[in-house]
């Protein structure tokens, strides 16, 4: 072994189960964070001190802050497993820092026949 911690190309490695704690659940109340669910960062939140913060959690915050992203898109801009961001956000979410909105589930869509109805309805005024 040649004593390096780290690929020079791909920089230090630090395994997910480091960055989690050992965690593999978001929070105590085991929160579902859909990859399309919407997260940002939550203006009027509690959120606490951020400097007590880890460096992913920061970094899953200024991706927030620059625009409400899907956890799917914070997983690959933080260059993170999937699984390593959703206990990440549940952290953030119990702390007040972020809001999380689910997706809508496809049978409280409206009908796409109504809205051609209602399209058509305004044309026609």
């Amino acid at each position: 072994m040649n004593g390096q911690w780290y690929d020079a190309d791909a920089g230090p490695l630090v395994r997910p189960y480091a960055v989690t704690g050992g965690r593999t659940k978001p929070g105590p109340h085991g929160v579902r964070f859909d990859l399309i669910a919407l997260v940002a960062v939550d203006p009027g939140g509690a959120g606490s001190d951020e400097s007590l913060l880890g460096p992913e959690h920061r970094a899953l915050l200024g991706l927030c802050r620059a625009e409400t992203q899907s956890v799917a898109e914070l997983a690959a801009d933080a260059d993170l497993p999937v699984g390593v961001v959703r206990v990440l956000l549940g952290d953030l979410l119990e702390a007040g820092h972020v809001r999380v909105s689910r997706p809508v589930p496809p049978a409280q869509l409206p009908d796409e026949r109504i809205l051609r109805e209602v399209i058509e309805g305004l044309r026609a005024l």
